[in-house]
């Protein structure tokens, strides 16, 4: 599953070929939490409250390259990485 961006010890990956809806997962520790990409609700799993606050910052200013990234996922292409929050 490749790598799209860490940032404060968070994870955000994308699998290829992935099932709809369009997501991303995020994993912080031990924790996963799986986030579409259009509502950004969570769809499965959990992270503690401030890291899945993080993450949400991260995808509403970078939502149309997670949504480039499930594209060429989907169509086995090289994803690209994202900038990191800062």
């Amino acid at each position: 599953m490749p790598t799209l961006s860490i940032f404060f010890g968070i994870v955000i990956r994308m699998y290829f070929d992935d099932h709809p809806p369009p997501h991303f997962h995020a994993i912080y520790g031990e924790d996963e939490v799986k986030i579409a990409i259009e509502t950004l609700k969570v769809i499965e799993g959990g992270l503690p409250r401030r890291a899945l606050a993080l993450v949400l910052d991260w995808a509403e200013l970078h939502r149309q390259e997670l949504r480039d990234n499930w594209v060429r996922a989907q169509e086995h292409e090289p994803l690209r990485p994202i900038q990191p929050l800062e």
